[in-house]
Parts: C-alpha cells; sequence; structure tokens
C-alpha cells in the first residue's frame, strides 16, 4: 500500500505533471489532476499543505518565514543549497534547491518540506508569452499527526523565523531630529563578555534579560505592557554606555538615543515614542542633567501666585503645568516610561543613566519605571581580570603569583573606573610587563591619595589638579637669581615638554 500510495504522489508531482501535459490532451489534463490528488487523498495516510511565495497581490508571510526558518536547519542535511544574502545582512543564508526536500521533527513528530519550483506561462498579450516561476513550499504530515502539530508547529516557525532575521540583520541606532528619527548602522562591538564588571552581577542581568525576552505571555497574561526599564547609575567612565551596547547586542535589537534636549515639547516626545519599532531599546542618557527635571522631595517649591505669562520671558526647561504643551515636564516623561502612551508597542526596554541618582525624582525610579537599578562601581579584581584578557590578551593567572597579590590588593583601594584603567593599558598593549608595571604604579598612588585624603574622590582629583596647575606655574615662572639665559632655557624645556 505504501508503494502504491507513492506511486500516486509521484503522478502529482511536478514531474508527474509534466509527464501529464506530454500525454494527455490539454482538455483532459485539469481533470485528471484533480481525479488523482482525490484517489491519493483517499488512500495517502499523508496530508500536504502548499504555502505559495504569494496569492497573486502579496507576499505571503508564512513563505518568506518558511524559508527563513529551513535556511537554519537546511545546511546540517542537505548537500545542494542555494546561498544568498539580503541586504543590510551580516549573515550568508542556506536555501533549498528547486525542488529539493529536507526532513524536520517538532515535538517527537516527523514532518517534511520539499521547495517546489515549476514553469508558469502568463498571457501577456495575444502574440506573446513571458515565462514566470511559481514557487511554494509542500509540507507532508501523517494524518493523525496534524491536528497535534499543525497549528502549533507553524507558529513556532513564525517566532523562529523572526528570531533567525532580527540576529542576520544589521542593526541600526537612531537619532532623533527635527521631530524624527534618523538611522545610522550600530557596529559597537561591546557584549556581556568584554563588559569589565562583576560577573555575578552580569550573570544577572544576562538571565534578566533573557526572562524578559521570552516573556510575552506572562506580559499578556498579568495585563501589563511588554516593557522593562534599566536604570544604570555611578561616577562617570564606569561602562554605562558599554552595558547599553552588550545589551543591545546581546538580545539583537535596536537602539532609540533619545536627545531630550532636541525635543520641544510633550507632544512630540509621545510621536517620537510611537514611531519607535518594537525589540528596541529607547535610551535617555545623563537624565540628570540633559533637561531640568529636579528633585520635588529635595526642593519643594512654594506655591505662587496665579499670574499671566510673560511672552518674553524664558522658560525653564522643566515648566510648570504646560498648559500650553511648548516644554517637556516630568510628568510627560512619566507618562512616556508608563502612562498609557508606552503600551503603543511592545519588547522594548528604557534605559536611564545618571552620574548622580540622588537628583532624580524618586517617581521616575519607581518599579515599573526603572525596574532595575545598576550601579556601575569602580574596578574591583574580577573586572580588572576582563581588561587585562580584553587589552594585553593574557589571565591575570599568567602575570605571576606577587603581581596577582598585589593588584588584588591595590585596585579596591585605588577606586579607579575601567575607563582609568583603560587608559593605562592601551598605551602599553604590545608590552605585557611594562602595562602591568605602569598599572601597578598608578593603583598605588591613586591608594595613597585616596588614603591621604579620607577615600574622598573629589578631593582627591581637585587636589591633583591643583598639584599639576602648581608645578606647570613653577616651570614657567622664573626664580630669584636665575640670569636671563637660565630663564630662557627653562622656557624652552617647557615648550618641549609642552610637544
Amino acid at each position: 500500500m505504501a508503494d502504491m500510495n507513492e506511486s500516486w504522489t509521484s503522478l502529482t508531482s511536478p514531474l508527474g505533471q509534466t509527464l501529464l501535459q506530454v500525454v494527455l490532451p490539454p482538455e483532459l489534463r485539469s481533470a485528471s489532476l484533480r481525479f488523482l490528488k482525490r484517489t491519493l487523498g483517499c488512500y495517502s495516510s499523508h496530508c500536504y499543505f502548499e504555502i505559495n511565495e504569494n496569492d497573486g497581490v502579496n507576499t505571503n508571510e508564512l513563505y518568506n518565514a518558511v524559508q527563513i526558518y529551513l535556511s537554519s536547519i537546511a545546511s546540517a542535511s542537505c548537500s545542494r543549497l542555494s546561498l544568498t544574502r539580503a541586504r543590510n545582512s551580516r549573515a550568508t543564508t542556506f536555501g533549498l534547491s528547486n525542488n529539493d526536500r529536507v526532513a524536520d521533527v517538532f515535538d517527537g513528530v516527523a514532518v517534511q518540506w520539499e521547495h517546489v519550483v515549476t514553469q508558469r506561462h502568463s498571457q501577456t498579450s495575444s502574440w506573446q508569452s513571458q515565462p514566470d516561476e511559481k514557487r511554494s513550499f509542500t509540507l507532508r504530515i501523517r494524518k493523525h499527526d496534524k491536528d497535534l502539530i499543525l497549528n502549533s508547529y507553524l507558529d513556532y516557525i513564525m517566532d523562529k523565523a523572526k528570531d533567525i532575521h532580527r540576529n542576520n540583520r544589521e542593526r541600526l541606532i537612531y537619532t532623533n531630529s527635527g521631530g524624527g528619527w534618523k538611522p545610522v548602522p550600530f557596529k559597537h562591538p561591546g557584549t556581556f563578555d568584554t563588559l569589565a564588571m562583576d560577573p555575578e552581577m552580569k550573570r544577572d542581568i544576562m538571565e534578566d534579560l533573557r526572562h524578559f525576552a521570552a516573556g510575552q505571555a506572562f506580559y499578556q497574561r498579568m495585563g501589563r505592557a511588554w516593557k522593562r526599564g534599566y536604570l544604570l547609575y555611578g561616577p562617570p567612565g564606569t561602562g554605562k554606555s558599554s552595558m547599553i551596547a552588550a545589551i543591545a547586542n546581546f538580545l539583537g535589537y535596536d537602539i532609540y538615543d533619545l536627545e531630550l534636549t532636541e525635543v520641544s515639547s510633550n507632544s512630540e516626545l509621545r510621536k517620537l515614542l510611537m514611531k519607535t519599532s518594537s525589540k528596541s531599546i529607547i535610551v535617555m542618557e545623563d537624565i540628570d542633567c540633559s533637561i531640568n527635571l529636579p528633585n520635588r522631595s529635595k526642593a519643594p517649591q512654594a506655591p505662587t501666585s496665579q499670574s499671566f505669562p510673560d511672552p518674553g520671558a524664558p522658560h525653564a526647561a522643566s515648566g510648570g503645568k504646560d498648559g500650553n504643551n511648548n516644554r517637556i515636564t516630568l510628568s510627560g516623561l512619566l507618562n512616556f516610561t508608563d502612562g498609557l502612551w508606552s503600551c503603543c508597542g511592545s519588547e522594548r526596554i528604557l534605559v536611564f543613566t545618571t552620574n548622580h541618582i540622588e537628583k532624580l525624582d524618586p517617581a521616575l525610579l519607581r518599579s515599573g519605571r526603572m525596574d532595575m537599578h545598576i550601579y556601575m562601581d569602580y574596578c574591583s579584581y574580577p573586572a580588572l581580570k576582563i581588561l587585562l584578557r580584553n587589552y594585553l590578551g593574557c589571565e591575570a593567572e599568567d602575570l605571576g603569583e606577587a603581581a596577582v597579590r598585589e593588584l588584588r590588593e591595590v585596585v579596591e583601594k585605588a577606586k579607579m573606573t575601567p575607563a582609568d584603567i583603560s587608559e593605562v593599558l592601551i598605551k602599553n598593549q604590545r608590552n605585557r610587563e611594562k602595562a602591568v608595571s605602569e598599572l601597578l604604579e598608578v593603583l598605588k598612588a591613586r591608594a595613597e591619595s585616596y588614603e591621604k585624603y579620607g577615600g574622598s574622590r573629589e578631593k582627591c582629583e581637585l587636589n591633583g589638579i591643583e598639584e599639576e596647575k602648581q608645578e606647570k606655574r613653577a616651570l614657567e615662572s622664573p626664580t630669584e637669581g636665575s640670569d636671563c639665559k637660565d630663564d630662557s632655557r627653562r622656557k624652552w624645556r617647557v615648550k618641549k615638554r609642552r610637544r
């Protein structure tokens, strides 16, 4: 029976249809094919589903999804493949050749796909016929498995194709200008592997991101917008921008870098939000100093008497009630992050960065707006090991027991940022011994300064600047009793040092 079914199947295949075109006259061809298909349906243990490339007007999205999905499994099971690379794609796509087949397994059920390409003739005029190709995928499933996997299998293919397309395409970073978004290619190489921070904290962040990306059903069940907020705060140079790049590369999301100083009103802010796409990161860097949004709990304003506005008077960026809708207000920003308008889209991450978290209003920091507060700290020993691997290509243990012990003891006391340490390492990246030696000197000097000024980074930095100024003045000003020749020589040394 199986052999007979395969024989009937071959008659309805593209080759079988070609044979029928030769043997049968045109008037009997269509009726014969319909009869063969009905007969095959009665005796065959399989059912077949055809997915055409288009429906005559629009492209079939399911066809495109199947094509992308099969490209991910065809390379491992087929010996003949077609290779393509789409525009703005980072990867080569493997595709089935014409009339080739590939097997797949879903939930323990075996299925088979066939890429069917047939020639057809579209009559363009009474005397001219233009050849064309009809492309489709045929899915073969056993009849008793149809209800079990058909719908869930196709949904799985659609989701998988979206993930593959997002990972392969070129990512973009958008900036707002003139009331709209302008994209440029995003090629930042930062990843969580190269990010210099505590490994345990990185694992927690990555796990939170995975849970968010796979949480569509959870957010729908809870009745919440599918978004998440991250607040990155800490001293300058601790890697906040690198963290944003790592998140974008980890999830494969585009970035919308929102410059609030370019936004003139709350309504324009809403329009920008509506123009962002799903699976994206909306970034507002240095939120504490981009616009004037004071902390109301620390600086309460006394009520003022009602008065008419002065058209010629300058307006503060934060405004008050924004009755004229011509300035961004704290209320407008809160609605942007967690109001009704924030639901216009899905699978989006909002990232605020600041160097001074105490300057932000508590309303911006609560859960639902900023769900995860991430403190970007000074460089620790685990973070230093990552920097040594990045810049010197070696593990800390390869430097010797004495160097490791010194680095471990002094790095926590020095309170240097990853950016500070990177500057030392990158200058001597071709000489490992010199790089480590200079780094130890800088770390020890910074640790001594912190101990001298009671652990205050501000005092330490201010004193360093003042000492540099005093040294410069001493070199440039002549001392008493010195002759003109010595004075000229001293000035020449200063100029040479500047060069």
